[in-house]
């Protein structure tokens, strides 16, 4: 989870002006504390990473499935399981808030395909807690976790489990942290390239775009994940501007409203940086 140096220190120079920029728009947004994160991944910064309040650790919201989906394309990889498998939802699994299953009738099968891409394009819920429960539990993406040293985060609990919750049983997370996870998929490290791709391109068809695509020209290319409850707003993923590419991790904690407005100004914040960054940052 450490930042790692960059690969050359002079091209990372160049995105640190960023972080004071950053720091602003944190530093304004006094109901909702907030932490960023932004990984250089086209190498135009050296691969720099800077961050505002990186250890930042408010709850997950559905950010947490970025690393069942990632626990579960692991598998696919080293030949565990296969993504047209089946696995039998029931009744007893399906629960409301987001996602598109809750609308069909069970019990019926479901492909492991499906669970993941519902997983993330629609933000399901049942698909999050059904793939927990073909894990066996939290313990194998908490496995996950601890094997990338990502101290900040943690499932503890299922999508919707209010219970849970009011016991203390809560999932959460870090910028850095979200930042290690994709900055990892990115370079194959933890999949493979065809499953890394696969898992970019579902975060690509998300359908809650409010946030980080809201606030970018309309045909940005991204890829991204959003997170949100009552007093928690996040959205995190990639930039694909071509030759700009970056990892980003927009977290924040309060009211869903005033967080939904501070994500969208520091996703902008990022995308006018890479844009335009300030005079006599490049060199000629």
């Amino acid at each position: 989870t450490e930042p790692q140096p960059p690969r050359d220190p002079i091209a990372g120079r160049r995105l640190l002006p960023l972080t004071g920029q950053l720091q602003q728009v944190v530093d304004a947004s006094t109901a909702n504390p907030a932490g960023v994160s932004v990984r250089d991944l086209s190498g135009r910064y050296g691969d720099q990473q800077i961050a505002v309040n990186g250890t930042f650790r408010p709850k997950a919201a559905s950010v947490i499935k970025l690393w069942i989906l990632v626990e579960l394309l692991r598998r696919v990889d080293c030949g565990q399981v296969s993504l047209d498998d089946g696995v039998l939802v029931t009744p007893a699994q399906v629960v409301d808030g987001t996602g598109e299953l809750q609308h069909e009738t069970f019990p019926q099968v479901v492909t492991l395909y499906r669970l993941a891409e519902y997983m993330i394009k629609y933000s399901d819920n049942t698909a999050a807690n059904v793939l927990i429960d073909y894990f066996g539990g939290f313990a194998p993406v908490n496995d996950l976790i601890d094997s990338m040293n990502q101290r900040e985060t943690i499932l503890a609990r299922k999508m919707l489990d209010t219970e849970a919750a009011m016991r203390g049983e809560e999932n959460y997370t870090s910028p850095d942290d979200v930042v290690a996870l994709l900055g990892a998929v990115w370079d194959a490290q933890i999949l493979t390239p065809a499953s890394r791709d696969l898992m970019i391109a579902f975060m690509a068809e998300q359908t809650l775009n409010t946030k980080i695509p809201a606030a970018l020209p309309p045909g940005v290319p991204v890829a991204h994940k959003t997170g949100d409850l009552p007093d928690t707003s996040h959205d995190v993923g990639y930039y694909l501007i071509p030759g700009s590419q970056v990892a980003v991790a927009f977290l924040t904690s309060g009211p869903m409203a005033g967080g939904d407005e501070t994500v969208r100004r520091l996703a902008r914040t990022v995308y006018d940086y890479l844009v335009e960054p300030p005079a006599g940052t490049f060199a000629p």
